[in-house]
C-alpha cells in the first residue's frame, strides 16, 4: 500500500503531482528489473479511490492518468520491459467500475496488459468486522445468520462480466485479492459451520473465477 499518497486522490488537485511521482517510481522499479523473465509482471497501482461512493468523471480520468502513467514508465526503460506483461486496474478494484469505466491504457505492444479486480463480497460476511453475518452460500441457508446478497449466483455474475468485457477481448484477468475475515470470537456452537462455510466461499470463488 502507498499510504495514501496515490491510492487516495484521484483528483485534479493531485494529479499533476502525484504523476510526477509514479513516473519517478516505476522508472526505478523497471530499470532494476529490466533483465527479468515473463515470470515478472507489474502492477501500476491498487485501488485508487477518492471515497467508497461512485467514482466521479473526474476521479476516473485521473486514475486512468495514473495508470497511463505507469505503463509509459515502464516501457521507456526498454530491454524486457518493452514487452513486459503490465497489470491494470479498475476503480477502487471494483468488477462493476470495470465494466462501466475501465479503459484499457494505451500501449506500444499489443496484447501486454491485463486487468485486475479484487473480490469481498458480500462485504459483511468477507470484510465487515462489525456485522454478525457468519454464513455464505447455499449449503447453510437456514444454518444462522447469512448474507442476503452475493451469493452463489451473484459471483457467477460478477465473473462472467469480467469475461464477456475483458478476457473475451483480449485482456486476461487477474483476481488480485479476495478472502474472508476470521471471526474468533463467534461461539463455539456455531464455529464449525461458519469455518465449513468460509472453506466453501473460498472453493466456489477460486473455481468459478
Amino acid at each position: 500500500w502507498d499510504e495514501g499518497w496515490l491510492e487516495n486522490n484521484p483528483t485534479y488537485a493531485k494529479q499533476e503531482s502525484v504523476v510526477a511521482k509514479q513516473k519517478t517510481l516505476w522508472e526505478q522499479i523497471a530499470v532494476y528489473f529490466r533483465d527479468y523473465d515473463e515470470h515478472l509482471l507489474f502492477a501500476g497501482t491498487n485501488e485508487v479511490h477518492a471515497n467508497y461512493g461512485a467514482p466521479s468523471a473526474e476521479n476516473i480520468e485521473v486514475q486512468q492518468a495514473y495508470l497511463q502513467a505507469f505503463v509509459d514508465a515502464v516501457r521507456a526503460t526498454g530491454g524486457k520491459n518493452h514487452y513486459r506483461n503490465l497489470v491494470v486496474q479498475s476503480y477502487n478494484t471494483n468488477i462493476d467500475y470495470a465494466v462501466q469505466k475501465l479503459k484499457i491504457s494505451n500501449d506500444v505492444v499489443a496484447g501486454r496488459i491485463f486487468v485486475e479486480v479484487h473480490y469481498y463480497d458480500p462485504w459483511d460476511f468477507c470484510g465487515d468486522a462489525s456485522s454478525d453475518i457468519y454464513l455464505w452460500g447455499k449449503p447453510f441457508s437456514g444454518l444462522g445468520k447469512i448474507s442476503t446478497y452475493g451469493q452463489e449466483d451473484y459471483a457467477d455474475k460478477q465473473f462472467l462480466k469480467m469475461k464477456t468485457n475483458f478476457v473475451d477481448k483480449g485482456y486476461p484477468v487477474i483476481m488480485g485479492e479476495y478472502g474472508v475475515l476470521s471471526r474468533t470470537s463467534l461461539p463455539a456452537i456455531v464455529l464449525n459451520n461458519y469455518l465449513d462455510s468460509k472453506d466453501y466461499y473460498y472453493q466456489y470463488v477460486v473455481k468459478q473465477a
